[in-house]
């Protein structure tokens, strides 16, 4: 790798997507394939600078490296500065992995794609952003960038779920047309704008008690903020960057962006959009503000059990394979949250592990049940059966996923998952570990049964007559997402070890808080 390219790879990361937008514009609608070239191009870029960030990283060192810093607005205090820490580069690599396996996923995509490449790429951009932005402000830019092109995603190309009317507010759901792709999309986009104008006041509020000199994250960090401020400061917090990792109950908005979005958006609304939320609350909110966080902890690990739960037993409920994963998506991120509030090592290492493990996950079974409507032009789980006759391949995938999903050992699902509720266990409220487990267990009731139904039961499978398995590109973001999860799953330290790293170095900051607090209350 040239020196430039070696002092600037973070910059490339970011900035390889946005360019390969800009290209894929300046192409004609009529050079679909060159046009599709172009979108992968840029993701392989970022997925290749993600590799060679990891294999680069010096674990001896640890801490922030590969420090890039451009002045933006030198008055007041902004820089794009750019950094990566252990976590930064287990999801960084999660992020790459993502974006070209989404890609893959669209190649047969023919309504209109080049505004669709253009966006997504636009979109993964804001959220490598995210990862590596050491400037708060900067910071929050590149979580806007990340969010808003949803919007036009799930409102021009998502598909149309209708939800039957019921009950006393039947009309309301009529007039809304809950379960359309416009609704979701304004659904998903107000009330995450919601979110961002809590996320700005705290940001402008912590600028200001800092001295009002820079946005800085390390600098950030090294003040001391009144305790009045950090405890109102982290709940509006957890309130803005939670909306958007699914925390009940402002998780209404991805169940039903979920289920509108096409299958690219799907796996990365999924696999990392939900992550950028846990990764602002646990690295904004718990590390600048470890008082509010150590307040407020025994309400985030609550909040996140019900999460968990919750869930777990409203995926079960569905008849939708789409909403089952929706659902499911909102447990697993319950189980992110429940490992950040133990305040414990194995708790944070699991929080961050878990974002590793289910954006993989995720990311593969939306990839099949893109496949699978395709195929079937239907979600609804009771009119399938027999799809494993037909789609050999596409069934061992899905069961692949849903045992990683469930916690299987040797799987990335059940590393995640055992770290989080020995977490738990270690931590002032031990008993967060017993609905987690009784979680997974849910977990493997509805995955076991979706499975079951759809590729082995006995349903109407004759009436399907487009029936077959996965074939051209559509191979490539299947086996690439399924052998991660069994790479990761046996022999985690792959990922885990740069994790570790981290936590270990942000962890005793929150936790000596902790202590002069238990102090205090004696």
């Amino acid at each position: 790798m040239g020196n430039f390219a070696h002092a600037h790879l973070l910059s490339i990361i970011v900035a390889a997507p946005a360019v390969a937008a800009l290209v894929v514009l300046l192409l004609p609608e009529s050079e679909r394939l060159a046009i599709r070239m172009a979108a992968l191009f840029g993701a392989l870029c970022s997925l290749a600078g993600s590799i060679e960030v990891l294999r680069t990283y010096d674990t001896a060192q640890a801490g922030l490296q590969r420090m890039e810093r451009y002045a933006l607005v030198p008055s007041m205090g902004i820089d794009l500065s750019l950094a990566v820490d252990g976590w930064g580069v287990s999801l960084l690599l999660l992020t790459g992995i993502i974006i070209t396996a989404g890609v893959f996923a669209s190649f047969t995509l023919e309504e209109r794609p080049k505004e669709f490449f253009a966006l997504l790429l636009v979109l993964v951009a804001g959220v490598f952003g995210v990862f590596v932005a050491q400037d708060i402000f900067v910071f929050f830019l590149f979580y806007e960038v990340a969010v808003l092109p949803m919007y036009l995603l799930i409102g021009v190309w998502g598909s149309h779920g209708k939800v039957e009317a019921h009950g006393p507010f039947a009309f309301i759901w009529k007039r809304f047309d809950v379960g359309g792709r416009e609704y979701a999309a304004m659904k998903l986009t107000l009330m995450l704008l919601v979110g961002s104008a809590a996320i700005l006041v705290v940001i402008i509020a912590m600028y200001f008690a800092a001295g009002g000199t820079s946005f800085d994250l390390t600098h950030l960090a090294n003040t001391k903020f009144p305790r009045e401020l950090q405890l109102w400061a982290f709940p509006l917090l957890w309130l803005g960057f939670g909306s958007l990792a699914g925390v009940f109950p402002f998780h209404t908005w991805s169940p039903d962006g979920h289920a509108a979005a096409p299958t690219a958006v799907s796996m990365l609304h999924a696999g990392v959009l939900m992550k950028l939320g846990a990764f602002g609350v646990i690295r904004i909110g718990m590390m600048l503000l470890p008082e509010g966080a150590r307040y407020w902890a025994p309400w985030v690990g609550g909040i996140a059990v019900i999460n968990v739960l919750y869930g777990a037993l409203s995926a079960m409920s569905q008849k939708d394979l789409k909403y089952i994963i929706a659902y499911s998506s909102v447990s697993h991120m319950g189980v992110v949250m429940l490992g950040a509030a133990t305040l414990t090592v194995d708790g944070w290492n699991g929080a961050i592990y878990q974002m590793f493990a289910h954006g993989m996950m995720t990311g593969l079974f939306f990839a099949l049940v893109g496949l699978i409507y395709g195929r079937a032009h239907t979600r609804l789980i009771p009119r399938m059966g027999g799809f494993a006759k037909d789609m050999p391949w596409v069934a061992g995938f899905f069961v692949l996923a849903g045992l990683s999903s469930l916690g299987l050992p040797g799987l990335a699902g059940f590393v995640a998952e055992f770290l989080v509720f020995m977490g738990a266990w270690q931590s002032a409220h031990s008993w967060w570990a017993i609905p987690g487990i009784v979680g997974a267990w849910v977990t493997a009731v509805y995955v076991l049964n979706a499975s079951r139904t759809i590729f082995f039961g006995t349903g109407p499978s004759d009436e399907f007559h487009e029936l077959r398995d996965a074939h051209g590109t559509e191979w490539v973001a299947l086996w690439g997402l399924s052998l991660c999860l069994m790479l990761f799953g046996s022999y985690p330290r792959l990922i885990l070890d740069f994790i570790h790293i981290a936590t270990n170095e942000y962890l005793p900051k929150v936790a000596l808080v902790a202590d002069q607090l238990a102090v205090l209350a004696r």
